[in-house]
């Protein structure tokens, strides 16, 4: 049994030390908010954090995540995630939505350390994040609208 910390919550999984934290999170507790998109850590769309830090769970073992806290979209609180969410919806982010809560939670942790990005910032924060639909321009202006609120 590994103990780990989800969204709040304690939580005993009876996994192999290896199995990534995604497939746990999705099958085991059914929070299927954070997507399976590649498998090797190349597109954002597993994205939580661990112990606040943003990491990809389709490659994180359950093994680094004992004894930790893990934070899914589906736990994500918070005024910096609640001026997120606001403006994703504001700005009508979305297309397919496969990718958003990967964005979401780069965005999030962008802006949980920097109030006032430049284009650069963002662009540099989100570049690990792929969006099939090609949403880009959109998620920038989200994340400048969230900071404004943030500065309000």
């Amino acid at each position: 049994m590994t103990r780990i910390t989800v969204n709040g919550k304690s939580v005993a999984l009876e996994a192999e030390p290896d199995t990534p934290l995604l497939w746990l999170l999705r099958h085991e507790l059914k929070l299927t908010g954070t997507k399976y998109g590649c498998g090797m850590a190349l597109c954002g769309a597993c994205t939580v954090y661990l112990d606040g830090q943003p990491v990809r769970s389709c490659m994180t073992p359950l093994s680094s995540a004992a004894g930790k806290t893990v934070t899914t979209i589906e736990g994500l609180d918070g005024p910096v995630a609640r001026a997120v969410q606001a403006a994703w919806v504001n700005l009508d982010v979305v297309q397919c939505g496969y990718c958003q809560s990967g964005q979401i939670m780069a965005a999030v942790a962008l802006l949980s350390k920097n109030r006032k990005p430049s284009n650069a910032d963002i662009d540099s924060a989100m570049s690990g994040n792929l969006c099939p639909c090609g949403t880009y321009p959109r998620i920038r202006a989200a994340i400048h609208e969230a900071a404004r609120e943030l500065s309000a």
